[in-house]
This record gives structure tokens, C-alpha cells and sequence, in this order.
């Protein structure tokens, strides 16, 4: 007749204290099968476990710790030496770099105190603080306005030679078209000969006042100042005995008795005396008498 082991034998048989476990997960696939004898109750109860998903997934966990395991060990075999390496590159490196004997560098950085010079090895060199006296900054002040009055004396300088190049541009005698002085630049607004119930002993040239007036010909000027009628005149006696006249000036630049060049500059226009504008009023007297000036002008090659 056949046996049947209790739950309770097979647990003692296998060895396993999951076996009541394991039994109650295959029964619930089924009811319970018996057994004849125990080397088909330990079959069956590994074809069990196998069979059983959960059981798999333990089996995985458990094969997974040990390789772990067996893998930390081997990381702490070996990662002292890769370490110990990497240190030694770092120490030589460090030390190259830093002028430092290499057995005073360590994982951790250098053992002994860098040299004093090590920053300026590295290019920061700290500036030195420059601190000015009193006698330094007086006589930074002084070549301060040695240096400004030398700037105004040029400047001052330069204006005026400026302005005397422009005087003598202006006073050069200017060559008219017919190759005689420039007299004055302007433009005739009355001629010689009645008017107004009166005679006009010259010509007016219209100018603006102040516009420099040439003296024609060479000569003696006999007349620099007040004069009725004209404000104030200049006349010049040149050398055939004519006597040219100039009225209604702004100023006269020069005196009596004095001789002149021509093409001197020896007044300017103006609009004094009995005038209705700035003009030049020139006249020519030959004999005592007054002419018409034009052609004795014209005759010389005056420009006007």
C-alpha cells in the first residue's frame, strides 16, 4: 500500500524552509498530487520552483548580489593603484609647472610653501604705490603753465603774422589792366561837370569804407587832414606838377612832406563831410585848375 509523507517530512527531506511556501504556491494551481516515495517529492518540488514566476525573479536577485559582490571586490583591488597613478602624473605636472620638487606634491596639493617670486613666475606682479611730494607737484604746475603760456605766445603770434600778411596783401599795388596802379576797386556813381546847378570837379567811386585807396603815381603829399566839404582829404603833387585828390576819406595814413611810391596805400574811404554814401571823391588839378580826371587816369593806366 502506498505511503504518503506529511508536509511536515518533506520539509525535513528538502532541506528548504520555504518548502511549506512553495507547496502552498503549486497547490494553487491545483489540488495536491500524492507521492509514492521521496526522490519524486524532491523532483517535484524543484519542478515547482522552477516553474513558479516569482521564484525566478528571487533567483535573479540573488545571482545579481553576487556579482556585485564579486565586482566591488575587484573595484577595491584595483582602484587604489589607478589612483595612485593618476596622483603620481598629477605630482610631476604640478611640479614642472611649478618650479616644486616633485616629492612635495601630493594628491591633496603642495607639501612645502610655493617661493616668493611665484607670483611674478605667473604674471601678476603688484604694482609699486607712487606717492608725490610737494616739489613734484610744484613743478609739475609750473611746466603746466610754462607749457600754456608757450601755447597763447604762439598762438598771439601767429595771428599777427596773419594779420600783417593780410596788411601787406593789401597794400601791395595792384596792377590794373592797362598796367597801371590799381587805384581803388569800386564802381563810378557820379562824373565830371554840372550838377545840381553846380560843378563837379571830379569823379565818385562808390566803396565800401574802409577799402584801401592807392596813390596812381610817385609823389609829395601836400595835404593830410580836415578840408571843407570833404571831411578829411589827402592831396599829392607828383612829379610834372599835377596835384591828385582825395576827399571824403576815413582815415589818412600819412603826413605832409612825405614821400610816396606808387602804388602806396595812403588812405581809405570813407563817408565824411558833405557825403551821401561811403565813396572816394578823386580829383585832378593841372595849372591850379580843375580837370576831368578820367582821362588823365585812363592815360596812365589806372584801374578804378
Amino acid at each position: 500500500m502506498a505511503r504518503h509523507r506529511s508536509p511536515s517530512g518533506r520539509r525535513a527531506h528538502l532541506g528548504l524552509p520555504l518548502t511549506a511556501a512553495l507547496a502552498a504556491a503549486g497547490a494553487g494551481g491545483g489540488a495536491a498530487r500524492p507521492r509514492s516515495h521521496a526522490t519524486s517529492s524532491t523532483v517535484a518540488s524543484l519542478a515547482e520552483l522552477t516553474a513558479s514566476a516569482p521564484l525566478r525573479v528571487v533567483a535573479a536577485v540573488v545571482a545579481g548580489g553576487a556579482l556585485a559582490a564579486a565586482g566591488q571586490q575587484a573595484l577595491d583591488g584595483t582602484l587604489p593603484s589607478v589612483l595612485d597613478g593618476l596622483g603620481e602624473a598629477l605630482g610631476a605636472s604640478t611640479a614642472a609647472t611649478l618650479d616644486v620638487p616633485a616629492d612635495q606634491i601630493t594628491p591633496t596639493g603642495v607639501t612645502a610653501e610655493l617661493p616668493q617670486a611665484a607670483p611674478a613666475a605667473l604674471g601678476h606682479v603688484a604694482p609699486e604705490p607712487q606717492i608725490a611730494d610737494a616739489a613734484s607737484l610744484i613743478k609739475a604746475a609750473d611746466l603746466y603753465q610754462a607749457a600754456a603760456k608757450a601755447t597763447a605766445d604762439k598762438a598771439a603770434a601767429d595771428k599777427a603774422a596773419a594779420d600783417k600778411a593780410a596788411a601787406d596783401k593789401a597794400a601791395a599795388p595792384a596792377i590794373s589792366a592797362g598796367g597801371g596802379i590799381q587805384m581803388i576797386v569800386g564802381q563810378i556813381t557820379s562824373g565830371f561837370g554840372g550838377r545840381w546847378g553846380t560843378v563837379h570837379q571830379g569823379l565818385d567811386i562808390a566803396a565800401p569804407i574802409g577799402t584801401p585807396i592807392h596813390v596812381p603815381e610817385g609823389g609829395t603829399v601836400i595835404s593830410s587832414g580836415p578840408a571843407s566839404g570833404f571831411g578829411l582829404w589827402v592831396r599829392v603833387q607828383h612829379a610834372d606838377g599835377t596835384i591828385t585828390v582825395y576827399g571824403h576819406i576815413n582815415r589818412s595814413f600819412v603826413k605832409v612832406g612825405q614821400q610816396v611810391a606808387a602804388g602806396d596805400v595812403i588812405a581809405e574811404t570813407g563817408n565824411r563831410g558833405e557825403s551821401t554814401g561811403p565813396h572816394l571823391h578823386i580829383g585832378v588839378m593841372q595849372n591850379g585848375s580843375y580837370v576831368n580826371p578820367k582821362p588823365w587816369l585812363d592815360a596812365h593806366g589806372i584801374g578804378y
